[in-house]
């Protein structure tokens, strides 16, 4: 399909295709000579990575990404500030927008599957400016060792000692993980994964039987939490106000129990058959984590009171831990240590995933030319070794967590981070409007699309206007009388003027201008699309369907 205005008078090449796409039907594209330029330029760098993850490991590293403290740890917070019902229902009014998002992230990468996706995406459709901002954001809220440093913090469950050890033996461990080929690290992460998917599944079971008053010596608890102390928490004030203002701050750090579900196009670059794999991928991820997650939500719900102090206030291992409480409650002991021990690899798969995100995105920067080249080097693997190496100079900052006047310090930049996930959700709405919008422009329809969902027309808008909301009321309770903390605010808005501040540097010295959707190069992306045709995934049979569990 051609749109309107752009017939070409150079030599024109003819591609016929027959994708494996239920949106892209039998199509007859025309390209010129230009068209097939330009594509080879834009994924020339993409191209000599290596293309070794599949949809499996692509999969499992997003769950490994999105499922850990966040539910494990956090959640007794959310639950005490909301409630049990109050808490269900964030998650599920969060889990709308992240899906939304989700949407949008893969329709667009589907089109232009690149690494470190949606900076090249911001580049490609919006302004190069806001890809370097995103970059930028995004390699600073990643060379930051924060979850190297709660491993120290989980260790001290156990023992005593200084946690610069552990420091030094887990970093030593990512930096090996990370410096070999990008195959043995999605090997690695998919075991952590299976090991995360089989607590939660041990959790589920454990909830139910302690509820249901499996537990010898203690009485059935059906609903009972839920009528006293009641469905909703009062927060900051009472009556209806203060469970509202209880509800809309589980909303906000429900968000980053949601972080990391978009890691999921981190690595099209390096994904064998990317359409076809991150498609696949990015339902399968999010139905698996929203399922989980109301799951286990619901569950906790009815087996732990919101007014139990021991929930309030989590403090890294998992004697924090809601799930814990219950256990103990219910006079179980084993199952702490196992937490622990989970949780633990939650933090070294995020402290892993931390590298990768940080020197995929310096890669992506270095071939839009402005990041020194060098960072363009591979090894024979086709790994970005300087760029792993130079993400990886920055591990040594977790040694401040052993001091406590310099563990304050990396507090606040640890927390500066969190907002950075909220741009990052603006950031993925503002590329799929750009795109939507240059497709109308050019003549295209959302049918000649690589991969489509029904909904995607309107999923860049609602997941743009929420996700503004949440960034913007994030720091909200500091503006309650008596309820000011400067650190809280800073971490919850020093992304905004960080972000113009970039936005200007990057406008002033690369001299970029706004995309206009006319001018957006779609037809590169659709001669890459019809010129590399990925093959349908073949039919179960069998033991196969048992794959389901974990591709």
């Amino acid at each position: 399909m051609m749109g309107p205005g752009t017939e070409k008078k150079d030599q024109k090449l003819q591609v016929d295709v027959i994708a494996d796409s239920s949106d892209l039907e039998s199509l007859n594209f025309q390209f010129d000579k230009e068209d097939i330029e330009e594509s080879h330029e834009i994924f020339h760098h993409d191209n000599r990575l290596s293309s070794s993850l599949n949809a499996r490991l692509i999969a499992m590293i997003s769950l490994v990404g999105v499922i850990g403290t966040g539910l494990f740890l956090s959640s007794g917070g959310t639950l005490a500030t909301a409630g049990p019902v109050g808490m269900i229902i964030a998650y599920i009014f969060v889990g709308t927008v992240v899906a939304a998002s989700q949407i949008c992230v893969t329709e667009t990468s589907c089109l232009y599957p690149a690494t470190s996706s949606y900076v090249a995406h911001a580049e490609h459709f919006v302004d190069k400016a806001l890809g370097f901002v995103m970059g930028i954001c995004d390699i600073y809220s990643t060379i930051i060792p924060n979850e190297l440093a709660a491993v120290s913090v989980i260790m001290t469950y156990w023992t005593d000692l200084n946690p610069a050890i552990f420091i030094t033996i887990f970093g030593l461990v990512i930096v090996a993980v990370n410096s070999y080929n990008v195959k043995w690290y999605g090997e690695i992460e998919f075991f952590f994964g299976l090991l995360k998917i089989s607590l939660c599944a041990g959790l589920i079971l454990l909830g139910l039987i302690i509820d249901l008053g499996g537990v010898p010596g203690q009485h059935r608890l059906g609903f009972q939490y839920w009528k006293n102390p009641g469905p909703f928490a009062e927060k900051y004030t009472t009556g209806s106000l203060g469970k509202f203002l209880g509800f809309w701050k589980s909303v906000n750090s429900i968000v980053y129990a949601f972080g990391g579900i978009q890691a999921i196009t981190l690595l099209a670059g390096e994904t064998e058959y990317p359409r076809r794999s991150i498609h696949r991928a990015a339902k399968r991820v999010f139905y698996r984590v929203f399922s989980l997650y109301i799951i286990m939500i619901f569950i906790l719900s009815m087996i732990v009171s919101h007014t139990d102090k021991g929930i309030a206030k989590p403090n890294g291992t998992a004697s924090g831990s809601p799930w814990v409480r219950a256990v103990k409650l219910a006079g179980i002991k084993v199952l702490p240590h196992i937490v622990n021990a989970v949780v633990l690899t939650s933090a070294l798969s995020a402290a892993n995933l931390q590298i990768v995100k940080a020197s995929r995105t310096i890669f992506v920067l270095s071939s839009k030319k402005q990041l020194p080249k060098i960072f363009l080097k591979v090894n024979k693997h086709g790994l970005p070794y300087v760029a792993v190496g130079f993400a990886c100079c920055f591990i040594p900052l977790a040694y401040m967590t052993s001091s406590k006047a310099a563990s304050t310090v990396f507090s606040w930049f640890q927390n500066i981070t969190s907002s950075n996930i909220l741009f990052n959700w603006i950031v993925i709405a503002v590329n799929h409007i750009a795109m939507s919008r240059a497709l109308k422009a050019q003549g295209y329809s959302r049918k000649d699309l690589p991969y489509s969902f029904a909904i995607g027309k309107w999923c860049g808008y609602y997941s743009l206007f929420f996700s503004v909301i949440f960034l913007l009321t994030g720091g909200f309770p500091t503006f309650i009388h008596g309820q000011w903390d400067f650190a809280t605010f800073f971490s919850a808005y020093f992304i905004i003027p960080l972000a113009l501040a970039l936005f200007v540097f990057a406008k002033l010295v690369f001299r970029t201008s706004y995309i206009k959707p006319s001018e957006a190069k779609l037809r590169p992306l659709f001669y890459d699309v019809t010129a590399k045709p990925e093959p349908p995934y073949k039919k179960l049979k069998g033991w196969e369907w048992l794959t389901l569990l974990w591709a």
